[in-house]
């Protein structure tokens, strides 16, 4: 285990210190430590056979590109690239408001679903963020919103797209845990909407507090709501075809992933947003964004072999037997370091750096390592509004440069405590999370 934590200290070290990005460091402190293991020492350096360590390495990489279940992630990345650029965030966020704006808060509540709608498809809470912030807040500034409840709405509010399917993140988390992606997928849903269900609670919660931070709005007659639905008509029907496909066992993720980027190509292209340019930039940043995660998931998977070889699950397992700790108040420890580190770390690092350790440690205790997936991702989430570092207040903060990030922590704190309080059921009563996994798949 000591060989392990070392390990792991210099990993935090090369990530914090000195600012290398996640997947070199990774991979570096994988490679240089599984040779250690192997016998590597400062006096054999020139002379050690490097054999072993190579063969390993150049196999996880050679296995990774080349496996075919990752090939959804370009794919829901094109899927959610395409969409973006056909103009979705404005549509969906006129028809959220049209039957939810006349309530009190109800701008930021049409915010939430709208963020939580556009999540799920696009699959980054932080693209969310940025996107929404630019559509939702001249609204909610006009109508007289509290700047807290506002821009709390669109931190917030994207979040559960993370894990509401697709989902790459769990995608992921599948590969790194050799856990059913469409198992994850079904097990994502239900507290994916639950966490959009709790945001609106405490949106209500803020205005029945303070009813002058969130005004209501124009109430609108009932043709002009489903005249505003006209514009997400197409992406509900192409998200309920990937889906309901991917539920009903008619086609597989990877399928579905690519019935999904071609269905979103065709919304744009009937839409008439989609410019030569447009395209370009969405086919570019799809590029761009799957090297990196493909680039993370070989650093971690190398990692990954280090930890296994130096022994840490099964040391972390005797350890935790020795203290003659109950199952679930591991688990309780477990989401204790989760909420710390989200406090430094974004949302995929940390599931790339504890998930290895963890995984196997929970699975050895008897636990179902598709509702720990579930649990990890909630945490995650809980990470990008949780101080010091929650990365979608700064980025909604670099593009409304004229609020103070601690107005926007203050405003998103009733949106933490709801996820918390989500946290809390989903772990103690995991049918939420397993209802649908095993009324499909099981």
């Amino acid at each position: 285990m000591t060989v392990a934590l070392i390990g792991f200290a210099i990993l935090l070290i090369l990530i914090i210190v000195v600012r290398i990005p996640i997947a070199f460091a990774m991979g570096f402190t994988g490679f240089f430590g599984f040779a250690y293991l192997q016998g590597l020492g400062f006096d054999n350096f020139m002379d050690f056979r490097w054999s072993g360590v190579l063969s390993m390495a150049s196999n996880r990489v050679i296995d990774t590109v080349q496996e075919y279940g990752l090939s959804v992630i370009p794919l829901f990345i094109l899927m959610g690239n395409l969409v973006t650029n056909s103009g979705l965030s404005q549509a969906l966020y006129r028809a959220s408001n049209a039957f939810l704006g006349h309530h009190k808060g109800g701008l930021s509540m049409a915010t939430v679903v709208a963020c939580g709608g556009f999540s799920a498809i696009c699959g980054s809470s932080l693209a969310t963020s940025a996107t929404m912030a630019k559509v939702a807040m001249p609204p909610m500034r006009k109508y007289g919103y509290a700047d807290s409840l506002a821009t709390a709405s669109i931190a917030a509010g994207g979040t559960p797209g993370i894990l509401i399917p697709p989902s790459v993140i769990l995608v992921i988390y599948g590969l790194l845990t050799e856990t059913s992606i469409r198992e994850l997928f079904a097990a994502g849903f239900i507290p994916g909407l639950l966490g959009v269900l709790m945001y609106l609670g405490a949106v209500k919660y803020v205005v029945w507090r303070n009813p002058e931070a969130g005004p209501a709005g124009e109430k609108l007659p009932w043709k002009e709501r489903f005249m505003a639905m006209k514009g997400v008509w197409g992406v509900v029907a192409l998200f309920t075809l990937v889906m309901g496909g991917i539920y009903l066992g008619i086609f597989t993720p990877t399928e579905a992933a690519g019935i999904g980027a071609g269905g979103a190509l065709l919304i744009a292209l009937f839409r008439r947003t989609l410019s030569p340019g447009l395209l370009f930039a969405a086919l570019s940043d799809t590029g761009r964004t799957t090297a990196m995660l493909f680039g993370v998931v070989i650093g971690a998977l190398i990692f990954s072999d280090f930890i296994n070889r130096a022994g840490l699950p099964d040391d972390l397992l005797a350890f935790v037997t020795s203290l003659d700790v109950s199952p679930l108040g591991v688990i309780l420890v477990i989401l204790g370091i989760y909420i710390v580190l989200g406090m430094v770390f974004e949302s995929l690092s940390m599931l790339l750096l504890t998930v290895p350790i963890f995984y196997p440690l929970v699975e050895s205790l008897g636990f179902d390592l598709v509702w720990f997936g579930i649990v990890v991702v909630v945490v995650t989430e809980i990470s990008l509004i949780t101080p010091p570092v929650g990365m979608n207040i700064f980025v909604l903060n670099a593009v409304i440069r004229n609020i103070n990030p601690a107005t926007i922590f203050k405003g998103v704190t009733p949106f933490w405590c709801a996820d918390i309080v989500r946290l809390a059921l989903i772990t103690l009563v995991p049918v939420i999370t397993l209802v649908l996994p095993e009324l499909l798949y099981r």
